[in-house]
């Protein structure tokens, strides 16, 4: 990954351009995109299924992650907190490569500051939080890069990046990171995207009880 962002501070990428924060806002998160060795030989990203009950994007497939407290020195040590709390991951087991700029996200209306991070010391994985976590899973790299895997999620007039992989129907703001992350790399396999799919309903019911919540 660091390909990544040696070519993202040399170049940039459009997302981060196109979706900065407003000047005026004060509602900060971080998420820890979580990548390590797998058993296999691989790589491996760790992915959340946010429980179904939350208002803010439940069900949805995410990396683990929330607001910045008070308490935080800053947003990588929120992203690490995070990732302790929700999924039991151990700040000690994990190397910070790269903190991105933060990105809009207007449904939250939060501005989200995407920390890649490195899992040197792989440890056990579970849905602590289970009032924030329904699931969570190392999926491997290579099935995220796979064609057959991935297309382009459609959703009312939104279009962008989508993967299913281990049962997750992975869109939207995580998929757009997965998507540059993966461009930025070198490592994105042709695929093809003009194969649209429309948000399955067990993915749609619980967003939109969310929203008319």
């Amino acid at each position: 990954m660091g390909r990544a962002v040696d070519r993202f501070e040399e170049a940039g990428h459009d997302w981060f351009r196109d979706h900065p924060p407003p000047p005026d806002n004060d509602r900060m998160a971080a998420v820890l995109m979580l990548f390590g060795a797998d058993a296999t030989g691989g790589q491996s990203v760790v992915l959340t299924e946010r429980a179904h009950s939350l208002r803010a994007h439940p069900g949805q497939v995410s990396f683990p992650g929330g607001r910045v407290d008070d308490t935080d020195e800053h947003t990588v040590a929120a992203a690490l907190r995070e990732a302790e709390e929700e999924v039991g991951v151990d700040p000690t087991s994990v190397t910070i490569v790269h903190d991105f700029p933060p990105l809009y996200l207007s449904p939250s209306r939060n501005a989200v500051t995407p920390v890649l991070a490195w899992w040197h010391t792989p440890g056990p994985l579970a849905a602590v939080d289970v009032a924030e976590v329904a699931r969570v899973v190392r999926v491997p790299v290579a099935d995220l890069l796979d064609p057959a895997h991935r297309f382009t999620s459609v959703f009312g007039p939104f279009k962008g990046p989508g993967f299913e992989v281990d049962g997750l129907f992975v869109w939207g703001f995580t998929a757009m990171l997965l998507s540059a992350l993966f461009d930025l790399g070198g490592l994105t396999q042709p695929w093809d995207e003009g194969h649209e799919r429309e948000l399955p309903d067990r993915v749609l019911s619980p967003w939109m009880r969310g929203l008319s919540s």
